[in-house]
């Protein structure tokens, strides 16, 4: 059965608005709203501002988790710091899921690369997430949306460094000497993402938003600018449909001058893998029905 995926062409801070609650659904009790908040430099993450009205709405909390590479979001002091730096404290309540350990561990027994996942501890106070995904390139998953942010956006610092070696090591000073083959790289990504999603018990909603769309993550300290122009906001119960069908609109913008930049970072890294393998863990499907508003 195909899912469904609202999407606009209008990008505001009240068309995301807008779009959530066309989804029909409550997301109750505390609600941990998942985004990308900049890595230091960074020119094109979505800011406090745009997000400001969705996360009220919600009444979330703001989460994030450490990375596992250098740069200003590796430790929870600088994490912090920079995240007050972006301004992400002035509006919310920020919680760094794993500024404490040890880490909540979520079993994935059908998993294809890994058989757990490393999330922050804190993910025990939630009883619902929104899941806002700036969507772009990225360097090594090829793109970044939902799926994205469900693993390695919610893994711990030390659960990042496990994605990232398919199950090698959790030590993030030896990761990059360990990094796993890409297709199990991305798998142990669709792994960790169902990890998840299996948790919230479909206590779940997604928001992708295609603006500012570089090659790059919001993870890059220089990032390229944008190669394609902005196509919308799309909103969906599905994080695989949510994905396939902004990797869709890339492909059916054939009069963007950058499109052939921004497929040869999804292609050149099997990106569509992560959404294969997602759907076929059973936590979407890749046919949707798209209905624009």
């Amino acid at each position: 059965m195909a899912a469904k995926v609202y999407f606009s062409r209008e990008i505001t801070p009240e068309k995301v608005v807008e779009m959530y609650k066309l989804l029909g659904v409550d997301l109750t009790g505390q609600v941990a709203v998942k985004l990308h908040s900049g890595e230091a430099g960074n020119q094109n993450f979505l800011k406090p501002e745009f997000w400001k009205p969705i996360i009220e709405c919600v009444k979330g909390t703001v989460v994030e988790c450490n990375t596992a590479y250098e740069g200003q979001r590796n430790s929870t002091p600088k994490h912090m710091k920079l995240m007050n730096a972006h301004g992400w404290g002035k509006y919310f309540d920020v919680d760094l899921m794993d500024a404490d350990g040890p880490d909540m561990v979520l079993p994935i027994p059908d998993g294809k690369a890994i058989k757990e996942n490393f999330v922050g501890k804190t993910m025990k106070n939630y009883d619902s997430m929104l899941v806002l995904s700036h969507f772009k390139g990225h360097p090594m998953g090829g793109y970044g949306g939902a799926l994205k942010q469900l693993s390695i956006g919610c893994a711990s610092s030390e659960g990042k460094s496990y994605i990232h070696s398919a199950g090698y090591t959790k030590d993030q000073t030896i990761v990059w000497d360990h990094v796993a083959e890409q297709n199990l790289f991305l798998e142990a990504m669709a792994d960790a993402a169902s990890s998840v999603v299996k948790y919230f018990d479909g206590k779940l909603a997604y928001i992708n938003v295609m603006k500012n769309l570089s090659v790059d993550c919001d993870c890059c300290e220089v990032a390229e600018d944008p190669c394609m122009k902005d196509i919308g906001i799309l909103a969906s119960l599905d994080p695989v449909a949510i994905d396939q069908a902004c990797i869709d609109l890339v492909y059916a913008a054939k009069d963007d001058p950058g499109q052939a930049h921004f497929l040869e970072r999804v292609e050149s890294r099997n990106g569509i893998h992560t959404i294969e393998a997602a759907a076929e863990l059973g936590i979407g499907v890749r046919e949707y029905e798209l209905e624009e508003v």
